[in-house]
């Protein structure tokens, strides 16, 4: 490393691997420093036990920003998919499951009047969520700022929602901030459908379905309108190619390279200092870390005016979400599915009640009785995965007792998901061979972030869209001159998306020049 960078990106996640790729592109010459020991951040493939490899974060990419990927050329730098477009399959223990998928919804127990309200449904939400994905790659608005710019943006949006029709505006008016659990039962009869559907407005939250904001987090989730692909080799293959596109934009890379301290000086970045004791001088700064771990462990609070330190220390980011790992000598007989059903991307969420029940132990920092699950069989797709005939199962399991963990806690766990698993997944505990299970602050501590929580804050509405992920600090640049945020705690939001890094070298290339 010189001492000669027009931009340094803490963190090689995927979105600071964007903001460094387009800032390389404008021409600046950036450095990414990178604590662990490969890029990609929780875009990531590991062996957990030898032969056996998985997504150890995120396992489904369906966020991924159609404008980014094209870019950054990602096909060209190795993204490739094992699988798309995979059907949903929210798993019932009486065979009787339930799938959605491009044509519709399907199921045995499932009426005709459910099919029918799920198509008038399914077009009217994923119009919303069309309509919030146009502003992924754009700044957020702002409260304030009276530019002609802002204006403009201001003005389209708000001719985009008047063109969405006075039925369909009446109707996001009526549920945008509320919960998805009354949408969902003034809609349906079918438990296994409103559980399948409400999986997307708390999968990795602090929240129930009927936690207000819900039925946003369902229109952010669905706001880029992808399907379900797993890519070959795993989600670090998504991460890697982020790295390799980078890097062919000049973009300098080192791993084990650990921030310990960014410089400031009157307010200003003069630089930071690496965990080996070496400096670097920069007038340009761009954190891909959570706020929490930006603000208050690289900065200090010493450094940041009251009352924006206090906004910074209440942002609220406690992960519930658990990865589960297990590696399998074959595949469970379940009654209902054939083999292609297991690859699909399979659910176990009975139904709402049972959501929001696994959803309150959480609160009191206890382990939940009967959790909820994403599950994939990757392996049924990609076979370097494990070994001849055998498989490796991933599942992001809601909720997990953020804090504290203890053995005792993480032990009552592990067993309540093992015997929800064998009830869904009949014999599946015979055919484990090993198993992994990664709590919120397992992920915070392997992936750096704080609270363990995966897009580095809550989805909500007071951390959202202008104010996220706080008042001050929302349009990627902040009170610090020459520091900027790129990270899933800012606008839109986290997934596997690439918006946030886009947007803020946008913002970092019409500031700095």
């Amino acid at each position: 490393m010189t001492d000669n960078y027009d931009v340094i990106v803490i963190g090689g996640g995927h979105n600071g691997l964007t903001t460094a790729a387009y800032l390389a592109k404008s021409g600046k010459k950036v450095l990414v420093l990178e604590a662990r020991d490969r890029l990609g951040g929780a875009s990531s493939t590991s062996e957990f036990h030898p032969g056996y490899r998985v997504s150890d974060c995120a396992h489904l990419l369906y966020s991924l920003e159609p404008e980014i990927e094209k870019d950054l050329n990602l096909a060209r730098n190795g993204l490739a998919f094992a699988a798309q477009n995979l059907s949903t399959v929210n798993l019932s223990d009486s065979g009787k499951h339930l799938t959605l998928g491009s044509g519709g919804v399907t199921g045995e127990d499932l009426s005709t009047t459910d099919v029918s309200r799920f198509k008038t449904f399914d077009s009217r939400m994923r119009r919303y969520a069309k309509l919030l994905g146009k502003l992924n790659t754009q700044l957020p608005p702002a409260l304030t700022n009276n530019s002609p710019g802002q204006l403009w943006n201001a003005a389209m949006l708000a001719l985009k929602v008047r063109l969405l029709g006075k039925e369909d505006l009446e109707e996001l008016l009526r549920i945008g901030a509320i919960n998805i659990y009354d949408i969902l039962q003034e809609q349906f009869d079918s438990d296994l459908l409103k559980g399948a559907l409400a999986m997307d407005g708390v999968l990795g939250g602090f929240t129930g379905p009927r936690s207000n904001g819900t039925v946003l987090t369902w229109l952010q989730r669905n706001s880029t309108g992808r399907g379900y692909d797993i890519p070959a080799g795993g989600m670090g293959a998504v991460g890697e190619a982020f790295a390799s596109a980078a890097k062919s934009f000049g973009v300098e890379c080192h791993t084990g390279a650990r921030v310990s301290r960014i410089l400031v000086e009157s307010g200003t970045v003069t630089g930071l200092e690496l965990e080996d004791g070496s400096s670097l001088s920069a007038s340009c700064v761009i954190s891909n870390l959570d706020p929490r771990t930006t603000f208050a462990d690289l900065i200090g609070y010493r450094n940041l005016e009251t009352e924006f330190a206090r906004r910074i220390h209440t942002h609220r980011a406690k992960g519930t979400a658990a990865k589960l790992h297990l590696a399998l000598d074959g595949l469970p007989e379940v009654p209902g599915l054939n083999e292609s059903d297991l690859g699909q991307r399979l659910l176990i969420a009975p139904g709402l009640d049972d959501i929001e029940r696994a959803f309150n132990p959480v609160k009191y920092h206890e382990a939940s009785i009967n959790p909820v699950m994403e599950i994939s069989i990757a392996s049924l797709h990609d076979k370097s995965l494990a070994p001849d005939g055998h498989h490796v199962l991933s599942a992001v399991v809601q909720f997990a007792p953020h804090e504290p963990k203890t053995n005792e806690v993480w032990a009552e766990f592990e067993t309540n998901i093992m015997r929800v698993l064998e009830r869904y997944l009949p014999g599946i505990r015979s055919k484990v061979i090993a198993s992994e299970l990664l709590m919120p602050e397992d992920l915070g501590e392997r992936f750096g972030n704080h609270g363990g929580h995966w897009h580095h804050g809550e989805l909500s509405l007071d951390q959202f869209l202008t104010l996220r992920p706080v008042h001050g600090a929302a349009h990627y640049s902040t009170p610090v001159a020459g520091l900027y945020l790129c990270g899933a705690s800012t606008h839109p939001g986290g997934n596997v998306m690439g918006a946030a890094g886009k947007n803020c070298a946008d913002v970092v290339n019409r500031e700095q020049g």
